[in-house]
């Protein structure tokens, strides 16, 4: 009786890791299809409102006025260059100064400016 007692008391404990192993391997899974489930819902939610923009007045406005189209009212103005620009003047050059001796820079930092 002892021992069909301990068979039966390994074989349960071993049916209960199993189905503990079981549960962890499922729980994982889970917490991976809630992070997927969330990362779709947030797309969703980003994708209905760039469509309810879209839709809306002001984005065909803003679509209008990037492809150059007038509103009503405005004249539109082209700028034709005439190919006679005014050259743009150089810049001075910069004068150089002769960097001091070493000897001189030391003496000056030591004892002050002579």
């Amino acid at each position: 009786m002892i021992a069909a007692g301990l068979i039966l008391a390994v074989v349960l404990l071993i049916d209960f890791n199993r189905r503990m192993e079981e549960l962890n391997r499922l729980s994982t899974k889970l917490e991976g299809v809630k992070v997927e489930g969330t990362a779709v819902m947030s797309t969703q939610v980003a994708l209905l409102t760039q469509m309810a923009f879209s839709t809306s007045d002001d984005a065909v406005g803003k679509w209008a006025y990037e492809n150059k189209w007038v509103r009503e009212g405005e004249h539109p103005v082209d700028i034709i260059g005439t190919g006679n620009a005014t050259p743009t003047p150089a810049a001075a050059a910069a004068t150089t100064t002769e960097k001091p001796p070493n000897w001189r820079i030391w003496l000056e930092l030591f004892f002050g400016n002579n």
